[in-house]
């Protein structure tokens, strides 16, 4: 298959981590022909959905982990598969990506979906399954949020549309800096923030399970480095293994239905103890990280997916 990654610059990925560089290794592998493209460079000319970008091949190689070709202008509606794999923040540049990538004809798989990508933003999504997660409260009005902490006590307050946690304050029932806090994000932004009731088992870590076209394949715990209350691995987390509990299957078996349905083929989904706290469907990480602590190709369930829908 011809397959395209439209995605944030692949000289600077970590050929150790990066959940993408994984994919297009795997796909590599498989047979199927690799182009790279910036999200800058994706367009819509006359009827078509077009990018301009390189043929890569993908090599192990710390510094070097691509060797690219010319840059040429391509028709993303001739590929097989194009793949969303750009970071956040979710914003209208990465809104718009996704109305573009709509636009590809049928014979194009776009994993994941754009449409179900930009209606199921992580923070967002979790919103249909209350009963999975803990209580939660989005809001731009600063008397909602201060309501919420006199009633939950600590809690986490961190942008709606945020990522790799960036922005993510812990604050206590008496901390003073809400406030202040509050008018710093809205001082620049104009979306709301989500704010959580604190869960003090992430101390123990919070765990990224993955799910393969609705189906857990394992999962990783990240723990928090010290000092920290975040345990994102941007941040300094610290990947462990750590098995799937019946809870965690709980989870999976509400979710993943939806998830398949509507064509998010690779999710990384935030549990932290007994509770949902995101459905990461943006660009997910963990696969390499599971892959060498379960033993399980995990890019290679990815692909069997893709391949499968392909038929």
């Amino acid at each position: 298959m011809k397959i395209a990654f439209q995605m944030d610059p692949i000289t600077g990925v970590d050929i150790n981590a990066d959940s993408t560089f994984r994919l297009a290794e795997e796909a590599q592998a498989r047979g199927h022909a690799l182009f790279y493209y910036a999200p800058d460079d994706l367009a819509f000319e006359e009827g078509r959905v077009t990018a301009i970008g390189q043929d890569m091949q993908v090599q192990r190689v710390a510094g070097t982990p691509a060797i690219l070709g010319e840059k040429r202008k391509v028709d993303l509606g001739e590929f097989d598969v194009v793949w969303l794999r750009q970071d956040p923040p979710f914003d209208m540049h990465y809104i718009t990506s996704t109305h573009l990538l709509d636009l590809l004809p049928d014979s194009t798989l776009v994993a994941n979906d754009p449409f179900w990508v930009r209606n199921y933003p992580e923070k967002l999504l979790v919103l249909t399954f209350p009963q999975l997660t803990p209580p939660t409260a989005i809001a731009r009005n600063i008397d909602t949020i201060r309501a919420f902490r006199e009633k939950h006590g600590d809690i986490i307050l961190k942008p709606l549309y945020g990522n790799g946690g960036a922005g993510v304050f812990k604050l206590s029932r008496d901390d003073g800096n809400l406030s202040s806090l509050f008018e710093l994000f809205t001082g620049f932004s104009r979306e709301p923030l989500i704010v959580q009731k604190f869960l003090p088992d992430v101390s123990a870590g919070d765990k990224r399970v993955i799910l393969v076209d609705g189906e857990c394949v394992g999962a990783i715990n990240r723990v928090p480095a010290k000092g920290e209350t975040r345990s994102n691995m941007h941040v300094g987390g610290r990947p462990e293994k750590v098995e799937l509990t019946d809870r965690d299957r709980e989870i999976c078996a509400a979710i993943g239905p939806l998830l398949k349905e509507k064509g998010q083929i690779f999710v990384g989904i935030d549990v932290i103890g007994q509770y949902l706290t995101e459905i990461n469907v943006t660009s997910p990480t963990g696969i390499q990280e599971l892959e060498r602590f379960d033993g399980i190709n995990v890019a290679g369930k990815v692909w069997e997916a893709i391949e499968a829908r392909k038929g």
